[in-house]
């Protein structure tokens, strides 16, 4: 059975963006006098938005208010710097296009601020997806439920036919909250062990894998 659906995370599945990401981070952190980040430090604090990305990057016992400073910050420098390295993985641009061709119906949900949400699908993938959510104000994000099915309602799909896919726990938290089938991808920002280790049960090393799982 072919899924009517297919459901992608952006980041670290879609997209390549740990660069912009911790480049963004880093501008904050030194405009703060605060200790910069590594690329790895970054890697692993993605997957729960822009609040806790900023929140794990700086110093333990920085106030709320402080953060909340730097968040407003991160996000300015972000939202002019997203594309300066962000790419799509390899291959990718050409699995959306067999997806369309077969007639599955193509969304992302993300936990990244939903004006870089639209910006980034939109600039890499142009009129490639039917439904595009970020983070914004009203609907809980990842693992929450609420923004797959959000998609999956404009889709007009059951969650039987849709299949998620992403690169983190979070993800995979995310789909069994859901209730539909989860594809992993090792490529991103987790590799194979964890997603193994996290319950992972299919994942793809490839674009080509991905697509044959999509449409098996």
């Amino acid at each position: 059975m072919t899924y009517q659906a297919a459901i992608f995370d952006l980041d670290g599945t879609l997209l390549d963006t740990l660069e912009d990401l911790w480049g963004s981070v880093n501008h904050t952190l030194r405009a703060h006098d605060m200790p910069e980040r590594s690329r790895d430090d970054v890697r692993a604090f993605l997957g729960n938005g822009m609040r806790t990305l900023m929140h794990l990057s700086v110093p333990a016992g920085t106030s709320s208010e402080v953060e909340a400073r730097l968040l407003a910050e991160f996000k300015e420098h972000y939202a002019v710097h997203s594309a300066d390295h962000t790419a799509p993985y390899p291959q990718v641009v050409k699995l959306i296009e067999i997806l369309a061709g077969e007639g599955v119906r193509r969304g992302v949900v993300s936990n990244k601020g939903d004006f870089a949400v639209q910006d980034l699908v939109e600039r890499y993938f142009p009129r490639m997806f039917d439904v595009v959510v970020g983070e914004r104000a009203g609907i809980r994000r990842k693992p929450a439920p609420d923004t797959v099915l959000a998609v999956t309602r404009k889709l007009s799909v059951g969650v039987n036919d849709v299949i998620y896919v992403g690169d983190s726990e979070v993800d995979l938290e995310t789909a069994a909250n859901v209730g539909c089938a989860c594809a992993a991808v090792s490529w991103g920002f987790r590799d194979r062990d964890f997603l193994v280790a996290h319950g992972a049960t299919l994942i793809a090393d490839t674009t080509e894998e991905l697509a044959e799982a999509i449409l098996m």
